[in-house]
């Protein structure tokens, strides 16, 4: 009599082995499936991403703020740390010669303490570096260059003594495509026989080369409002040009602690004036500094103002 049995595997011995073979399957396929998309995300420029793009409805904004609510109001001002967000702010040196041009070299670092080398274009440039001295004076807007190992250099000149600050304000991009804003701080030396000099009263309007520069608008603590800056020639209107993308820059910091804000202007001209929104996360002095364009030539026009 024959042993069926041992004629071949019974149907229990075959539904096992084709389960089987079915998990093996699906695990390979994932793993090729993963592979792929893992290889896929690493594509792509190293260095530059693309545009940054911003929320919609928050055009005109304010940058620079540690804490940003949904609708792009700062609850804190930037520039405070020099490590923030995971990334870190490394100046190769931070000493100069007051008066004497040098150069400044610094790098971003992430988390594992690896220069960071992509970052999102805002506003025509991947770095904007702000530097002023402590008594809120000397101000200087930069746009340093990237080397491809991640140290960015700009020709600097600290033209009197004392205490610096500069700000790195910079959108990081990661492997993922994900954005985030930061601005880190850290202070420059330049030795010698430091007089600070103190703030200008406030005022609302100004003079520089020939161009008057006011501004309506009531800054509030915690509040965002509208200022409308109208800068004027010798025959009326100035005829404004697009700096960075933008008809203004505006940059506010705060007296004492030397907080940040970068504020963005509505993208058009409103009734010939540079319209922005500012949100002051409290109250104190602080110093405005204005950037516009005319004639292909940039400028700067300074205020003091007192938030109550």
């Amino acid at each position: 009599m024959t042993d069926q049995g041992s004629a071949g595997p019974d149907r229990s011995t075959l539904r096992l082995a084709l389960v089987v073979g079915g998990l093996v399957l699906a695990v390979l396929l994932g793993f090729g499936l993963g592979r792929l998309n893992t290889t896929g995300a690493a594509t792509g420029n190293p260095s530059l991403a693309a545009e940054h793009t911003d929320p919609p409805g928050v055009a005109p904004h304010n940058h620079g703020s540690a804490t940003v609510t949904d609708q792009g109001a700062a609850t804190e001002p930037g520039g405070l740390a020099v490590s923030a967000a995971g990334f870190t702010l490394a100046p190769l040196a931070s000493e100069f010669v007051a008066g004497r041009p040098g150069q400044l070299r610094f790098q971003v670092r992430d988390g594992q303490r690896r220069p960071v080398t992509r970052f999102a274009i805002v506003h025509d440039k991947p770095m904007h570096l702000i530097v002023v001295r402590r008594d809120l004076t000397g101000y200087q807007h930069l746009h340093p260059a990237m080397a491809a190992d991640g140290t960015w250099s700009v020709p600097l000149t600290l033209v009197q003594p004392g205490l610096w600050r500069a700000y790195a304000d910079f959108t990081v991009v990661a492997d993922n495509g994900a954005q985030t804003a930061v601005v880190l701080g850290t202070d420059l030396v330049a030795p010698g026989d430091y007089q600070p000099r103190p703030l200008p009263v406030p005022a609302t309007s100004t003079t520089v080369d020939g161009f008057t520069v006011g501004y309506q608008g009531t800054p509030q603590a915690g509040t965002t409002v509208p200022l409308t800056f109208r800068v004027d020639g010798g025959g009326g209107a100035a005829p404004l040009e697009r700096y960075l993308g933008a008809y203004g820059h505006l940059v506010a910091l705060r007296e004492g602690d030397l907080g940040y804000l970068h504020v963005h202007p509505e993208t058009e001209l409103v009734d010939g004036q540079i319209k922005f929104w500012l949100t002051t996360p409290g109250p104190g002095r602080y110093r405005l500094y204005l950037d516009f364009q005319v004639s292909a030539e940039v400028r700067t026009a300074e205020f003091t103002l007192t938030v109550p």
